[in-house]
């Protein structure tokens, strides 16, 4: 590890986010590594003060196209410069816009081009690049919605979508005959419903390798933390342990394997993360999604296995993530396994943001022993809060929350 730190200082990196939690994954006193995101009150807390972290105020959360186009940002990077090697930027999801703004002003940009992850995570365009692989999906087809034909019930999704918000379970023709009469030319796909619980892992690409991430359940749709029933929620590393056999922990890593091979070959580098679904009735495994960028829950695997960093295997998700854009040749086969922890989100939904409850609900939670993050967003479905537990789990099985779940689903009813 200390070789790659080295190698940092020489390579510096710019983490430029719209909310700083998204860079929590290495250590920010790392000589090397800066940040460059919005002024809240738990960036302010959490940086204090440092050098290395640029905080910009404004009115309102600015994405990350915004934050990369203020003077301060501009200055922010020349000042890095002047003191050493060019640093190289890296965001949370690139876009086109993002990845214009940084040839327009000669910044590297480390993530992966934007025409290769939208072609990957789309859930159209996904069928064709996996190919051989198209069969690790449920039974599914494609088609505009005028001319489709599938068995009800089946789950609709439309081409891009995020945390749930593209897909919807088709139930009854009325419901289907309308979607219809809306978009008659709009292509969608159609995948089989399957009743049972989602499993994600955060994985790494790298050149020479590819490093298989621990397996959570996915949280997904419980009131009151969302009013989306297909909103991913949290994850529970602990419940993913307990509920799954090793054979169908086997089964999910040959699948995340399978991904991560293609993506070698197309030339990926970085983290991806897969979901996976658990057919109740006959216990197979099948592929849900492929999330072609960073996933939102490295930082917080990272910082788990942190707490459990060994000379044999000192390798968090995160580090392997950065490791690989930098094209760093990686010393280690695996990463730091993990089999504790859990954290649930309440995304502005059902409970909209209110700085006065926030404030209050973050207050009784880090009273019982919670870490908590909380963010001044006001979007529909955007995060609020971030409940974590290090060692704990809040999944008593699939779809409910076990006593320390409902104790914290309590307070914001």
């Amino acid at each position: 590890m200390q070789e790659f730190l080295t190698f940092l200082k020489k390579h510096p990196v710019v983490y430029v986010t719209r909310d700083i939690e998204r860079a929590m994954g290495l250590s920010f006193d790392t000589p090397g590594y800066f940040i460059i995101s919005n002024s809240t009150p738990f960036a302010k807390f959490i940086s204090q003060g440092r050098k290395n972290i640029l905080l910009i105020e404004s009115e309102h959360l600015l994405p990350t196209f915004d934050l990369l186009q203020r003077e301060e940002t501009e200055s922010f990077l020349k000042n890095i410069a002047s003191n050493g090697p060019n640093p190289s930027l890296l965001v949370f999801k690139p876009t086109s816009q993002i990845e214009r703004i940084c040839t327009q002003n000669t910044w590297k940009l480390l993530n992966p081009l934007v025409s290769l992850s939208s072609t990957i995570e789309e859930k159209i365009s996904q069928i064709d690049w996996l190919g051989p692989l198209e069969y690790l999906l449920p039974p599914h087809c494609v088609d505009t919605l005028e001319n489709l034909d599938f068995e009800i019930p089946f789950i609709l999704q439309f081409n891009t979508s995020h945390t749930g918000t593209g897909t919807q379970c088709i139930s009854d023709i009325k419901q289907l005959n309308a979607l219809k009469q809306t978009f008659p030319k709009r292509p969608v796909r159609a995948l089989k419903y399957i009743s049972g619980p989602t499993f994600t892992s955060n994985n790494v690409v790298s050149k020479e390798n590819i490093f298989l991430g621990n397996i959570s359940y996915q949280i997904t749709g419980i009131s009151p933390f969302t009013n989306n029933p297909f909103a991913t929620i949290g994850n529970d590393f602990d419940f993913a342990n307990r509920f799954l056999t090793d054979t169908q922990k086997q089964k999910f890593f040959d699948i995340a394997k399978k991904v991560g091979e293609k993506l070698q070959q197309d030339g990926w580098l970085g983290a991806y993360g897969i979901d996976v679904i658990v057919d109740k009735e006959t216990q197979e495994l099948y592929l849900l999604e492929v999330n072609a960028r960073q996933p939102a829950s490295v930082p917080f695997e990272s910082l788990l296995q942190k707490e459990k960093t060994s000379l044999e295997m000192p390798l968090t998700i995160f580090e392997a993530h950065l490791m690989s854009l930098l094209d760093f040749s990686i010393p280690y086969q695996s990463i730091i396994p993990l089999t504790k922890g859990a954290q649930i989100i309440l995304r502005d939904a059902e409970i909209h943001f209110d700085a006065q409850k926030l404030l209050s609900w973050k207050n009784q939670l880090e009273s019982l022993g919670y870490t908590v993050i909380d963010t001044p967003n006001t979007e529909d479905g955007t995060e609020l809060l971030r409940i974590r537990t290090k060692h704990g789990s809040f999944i008593s099985h699939e779809e409910k929350l076990n006593d320390e779940g409902e104790r914290i689903k309590k307070i914001f009813e």
